[in-house]
């Protein structure tokens, strides 16, 4: 995978093509009309759905024209009271407050549940919004309770947490790109508490992460398999992309806002430098569409009759708008809201459909024939993030409270 840099002349010329190519106009209370419509609809189907001895506690996407929910142990269970926040936050409307409250009690069992690196999905995405926005003293303790639980899950051996438990055929000790997201879990217990391991634990992941994972191109790999007794590097394997070597699209999302986060509590210049670089990738890339949605994959072999990932736009351009405060090397801003104005005019779910999800188009796990062109709730998380960042910004407010 080379960046077609004689073509496109580099990022800057590539950016200055696409955002000539559309308006990055974004009419927030326009699209906040059109999701807190969605969200109750969603609302008034969630009952409806098929909820296994009432063990299932949030929607996560659509499968065959069903809604489907899952348990409070699913990675994905913390987005949807995410959303509520989120919606609270954009509207004041106190209904959202309730349904927000309702929804991350549904998630609090999880702060024990040691078998998965999910924890900052999971938990930040629920009680930390929640947290950050009502100031309840319960959910900084479950907070706090969460980093305890995912720390045990740190190998000094390899300078990582570990991903998953699953696959121990496949890999000793794996840990994927995903799992920089759940740092931001770390770095808050120690901003709530002053212990620093958190903290230290979260840094030396990023450090192992940023060494292993990246190709020369600052493309990554999705799963590196580690030697959990020398830390060496066993395995390179993009599991949940085309092959091996190709660009996973949501991976090199994770990415860009993993580095983007880690460098706001760090201010480490290595982690901005990083972040940049993933950006530089992503934007010269010849599969890069000219409206910034990527197809799933970025060396996807029938491009550009291949599926879009709108979930992996939508990282992409909540990372942007926190990168644009950092760094001025390019208008990562502008790049953010065009993303944002074209998810709402061309990705979102038509008015009363998809059971009440804001956006379609959405790409899970592609090898696997799993939510294909679907919408998903992380989707929607990171696109009511991105206005949320947004509207900061209008206000000449920090990004990131």
């Amino acid at each position: 995978m080379k960046l077609n840099q004689n073509k496109l002349g580099g990022l800057a010329v590539f950016v200055a093509l696409a955002l000539s190519s559309c308006s990055t106009a974004i009419h927030t209370q326009k699209i906040v009309k059109h999701a807190q419509s969605q969200t109750n609809l969603l609302l008034t189907e969630i009952p409806k759905a098929n909820n296994k001895n009432g063990m299932l506690v949030s929607p996560r996407t659509v499968e065959q024209g069903e809604l489907r929910l899952v348990a409070s142990k699913d990675w994905t269970s913390g987005f949807f009271p995410g959303n509520l926040w989120y919606l609270y936050e954009l509207t004041k409307d106190e209904d959202r407050k309730v349904q927000a409250e309702k929804f991350t009690a549904l998630i609090e069992k999880e702060k024990m549940n040691g078998t998965t690196h999910d924890m900052g999905f999971k938990i930040y995405c629920s009680f930390g919004n929640g947290y950050r926005l009502t100031g309840n003293q319960h959910y900084k303790d479950v907070i706090v309770q969460s980093a305890k639980t995912l720390i045990t899950r740190f190998n000094p051996k390899v300078g990582a947490l570990r991903s998953w438990d699953h696959n121990s055929d496949k890999w000793d000790f794996p840990v994927i790109i995903d799992n920089m997201l759940n740092l931001e879990l770390l770095f808050e217990a120690t901003r709530l508490t002053g212990d620093s391991t958190y903290h230290d634990i979260a840094v030396k992941h990023a450090n192992t992460t940023m060494k292993n994972h990246f190709r020369p191109d600052y493309s990554t790999w999705h799963v590196i398999s580690y030697n959990p007794e020398t830390g060496a590097v066993e395995k390179r394997n993009t599991h949940q992309g085309y092959s091996d070597d190709s660009a996973w699209a949501r991976g090199q999302a994770w990415g860009i806002y993993g580095y983007t986060m880690c460098y706001r509590y760090t201010k480490n210049p290595a982690y901005l430098a990083q972040a940049e670089n993933i950006a530089r990738f992503i934007f010269s890339n010849k599969n890069m569409p000219k409206d910034l949605i990527p197809y799933w994959d970025f060396d996807a072999p029938k491009i550009p009759d291949e599926p879009r990932d709108v979930s992996a736009a939508a990282v992409i351009s909540s990372a942007l708008y926190e990168l644009s405060t950092y760094s001025k090397k390019e208008d990562y801003l502008k790049l953010a809201k065009k993303i944002t104005a074209t998810i709402a005019s061309k990705y979102k779910s038509a008015d009363g459909m998809n059971k009440g999800f804001i956006l379609d188009h959405s790409t899970g796990h592609y090898p696997k024939n799993s939510e294909i062109d679907v919408p998903i709730n992380y989707a929607d998380y990171y696109f009511l993030e991105g206005l949320v960042r947004e509207e900061r910004l209008k206000h000449h407010q920090a990004v990131v409270q």
